[in-house]
């Protein structure tokens, strides 16, 4: 029994990609899409000697044909690819018997420089992952402007890419654009490797994994200082032993987590003083200390002053200003 075609659902609107004004940016490089469809050649059918100023890259769904590239006759069948340059003379021929299946990928591929480069935001670094875009895409163009002229096996299944980019356009959905975007992306990054099987990717940022526990540690005691913390609850959180935790802060905070929670804390409580008539025993309970009677003892030993004195003083100041 033979398999249905995993491509089926695109046969209902083969062109579909084709009507959209497709055009994105990698990294340094500009993508306009030109064509993105799934085609046919009946039996016997010849495309002629001709070529393209852009790439164009032919995956083969089904059936079986050949194609010449820059005079060398080379068999096609399912499951092959093959990428033809800018400038590449190629003729495409069907089997004579057999009708040959194509997923077409057309794209003018721009590197983006001088005048636009530098009117665009995102080619300045910001440490949201545009450097690493930018390599990513640099090391793929880089490939594939020396890709041989020879079919190869699409090993990583880039033409699968064609019918996820369809379904988005075909479901009409929120996150479309996006998904064909990747989709376009991912073929061109599956092409590449298909003809480079020992290839390695960029090198990816690696955490400073004690300054990330740190941040993470400080953003929880921030967002939660109201509740009861303890060094044991918050090493959990950041997933390392308490000890780790409290030499983390001795290193970075140059106080121990009780001192650094405390410091949290009393900030809460000068600006509560400052700004509302609040008592210090709603303050104390609002700041997530146990008593008014151990804030007042804190407060002191931290300001040389009484919460109450620091209120007055506050509003002496500001009366003063007025």
């Amino acid at each position: 029994m033979s398999q249905p075609f995993y491509f089926e659902p695109m046969l209902e609107n083969p062109m579909a990609l084709d009507r959209l004004e497709l055009s994105f940016r990698w990294g340094a490089y500009g993508i306009r899409v030109l064509r993105c469809h799934l085609t046919s050649f009946p039996a016997g059918a010849v495309v002629d000697y001709h070529q393209h100023s852009e790439y164009e890259i032919h995956y083969i769904p089904c059936g079986k044909g050949r194609v010449i590239l820059e005079g060398v006759a080379h068999a096609l069948h399912e499951g092959l690819l093959y990428v033809t340059a800018p400038g590449v003379i190629h003729r495409q021929e069907a089997d004579d018997h057999e009708a040959m299946g194509e997923l077409c990928l057309h794209v003018d591929i721009v590197k983006l420089a001088g005048k636009e480069e530098a009117a665009s935001s995102s080619m300045s670094p910001t440490g949201w992952g545009e450097e690493w875009e930018m390599a990513e895409a640099e090391a793929c163009m880089g490939q594939l402007n020396k890709l041989p002229h020879v079919p190869a096996v699409d090993r990583h299944e880039a033409m699968k890419c064609f019918l996820v980019a369809y379904e988005a356009w075909q479901n009409n959905q929120l996150g479309q654009y996006t998904v064909i975007k990747q989709s376009i992306i991912q073929m061109l990054l599956r092409t590449v490797s298909a003809y480079n099987q020992e290839q390695q990717g960029v090198n990816l940022p690696a955490r400073d994994m004690k300054n990330y526990r740190y941040q993470m540690a400080v953003q929880f005691i921030t967002d939660n200082f109201r509740r009861p913390l303890t060094l044991e609850g918050v090493a959990e959180r950041v997933q390392i032993s308490s000890r780790q935790l409290q030499r983390i802060f001795k290193e970075k905070a140059n106080v121990s987590f009780s001192e650094f929670l405390e410091q949290i804390r009393l900030k809460f409580v000068c600006s509560e003083l400052q700004q509302t008539t609040l008592t210090l025993e709603k303050i104390a309970e609002r700041s997530g200390f146990t008593s008014s009677n151990y804030l007042h003892y804190v407060f002191k030993k931290a300001h040389g002053t009484t919460p109450n004195a620091y209120r007055e003083n506050t509003l002496l100041q500001n009366a003063s200003t007025m």
